[in-house]
């Protein structure tokens, strides 16, 4: 298949194998230039393969990768014009933020001065000016990590690989780098592919997400529609539709009547399979109700409130309905052991055929 040379980033049908075990099986995704791509799936699905593989760092089995046009399977790391930010900083040690940063312009045969230049300018973007003679040992662990960045970032790739390199940051630091590295990104204009299994981080940071499973893409997509249209139950219950329930779907006149097991219906106009369906949905979609309620769109369960805590600024309360248990916030007090509905909006629950395994359709 030929790609367009418009694309950054073109990788076509690619195979990566360890010994006798496939990771990678035809994995393909086109990435424009100046996009934003965050790769996101769980530990063993073949994310940071597939970025290694990208880097050079891991040989392809089968397929190409095409960078703006040129395929650069058989090429060798140095010769990508791409930078590589890791999870664990790979900083020297033994050298200076000046020395970390301004490695790689030292390799292209750069001038002293030059390299200086080079790394001063890059360490006022990144807040660091002033720190070129201290050891990278000496700084904290978000200053060290913005080092890595520059380091990367002083050679001006056209491409940057981040691969989960926030992930040993604390929280405060973590939210401030996403921030940082994507106000960069925007200002440089790079194109950038960023590996994380922190589903926040990619949601904030990229412009599209992939979400990868066992060797292969799942799904694709901008953040908002992979969120709030996963096309299979995995995405969904990896995008946090994790609670489910069985229902019945029957034709009614112009939409539906959905039935569930405890005999209540209600009627929906929207386009939902037909049948024997799961609803996946996340507890955020839930709300309490009247016991006895009917609503328009909405399935009410019968319940009652378990457990009741107080987070600031609502309530959330834990829902029994039978032997499931479901998480609700609500603004107002309830009484512990109270008998409520919980309420279930049609329009917000994710359903699949009871048969399918993959793939599929989305209220």
């Amino acid at each position: 298949m030929d790609s367009p040379v418009s694309a950054a980033i073109d990788v076509d049908h690619l195979q990566v194998s360890y010994g006798s075990q496939r990771v990678l099986h035809g994995v393909s995704l086109s990435v424009s230039p100046g996009e934003f791509i965050a790769i996101l799936g769980s530990s063993g699905c073949g994310k940071t393969t597939l970025l290694r593989t990208i880097a050079g760092f891991q040989k392809a089995a089968g397929g190409a990768i095409r960078l703006f046009g040129r395929d650069v399977v058989n090429t060798p790391p140095e010769k990508r014009g791409m930078a590589m930010m890791f999870q664990s900083y790979a900083l020297w040690p033994h050298m200076t933020v000046l020395g970390n940063v301004g490695y790689g312009l030292r390799l292209r045969g750069m001038r002293k001065d030059e390299i200086r230049s080079r790394v001063a300018a890059v360490l006022k973007m990144l807040n660091l000016s002033g720190l070129e003679d201290r050891k990278v040992t000496n700084l904290s662990g978000g200053q060290r990590q913005r080092v890595a960045l520059g380091r990367a970032l002083a050679i001006e790739p056209q491409i940057l690989l981040l691969d989960e390199p926030l992930s040993n940051l604390d929280a405060k630091v973590r939210i401030q780098l996403r921030s940082e590295i994507k106000a960069l990104q925007g200002r440089l204009g790079f194109t950038a592919i960023h590996v994380t299994h922190d589903r926040e981080e990619a949601m904030t940071m990229a412009d599209r997400i992939v979400v990868m499973d066992a060797g292969r893409i799942a799904q694709v997509g901008a953040p908002k529609e992979v969120y709030d249209h996963p096309n299979s139950p995995f995405v969904a219950s990896f995008m946090g539709a994790e609670n489910t329930l069985d229902l019945d779907v029957r034709a009614a006149g112009t939409g539906v009547e959905v039935r569930v097991d405890d005999g209540s219906t209600a009627n929906y106009g929207g386009q939902v399979p037909v049948g024997p369906v799961t609803a996946y949905f996340r507890d955020d979609i839930a709300s309490l109700d009247d016991l006895h309620a009917r609503i328009d769109g909405a399935i009410v369960l019968p319940g009652r409130i378990t457990q009741r805590t107080y987070p600031g600024g609502h309530y959330r309360y834990v829902i029994a309905v039978g032997d499931r248990h479901f998480t609700v916030t609500d603004d107002r007090y309830h009484e512990l052991d109270r008998p409520v509905g919980l309420r279930l909006p049609l329009a917000s629950l994710h359903l699949f055929p009871q048969t399918q395994t993959s793939g599929g359709s989305h209220a």
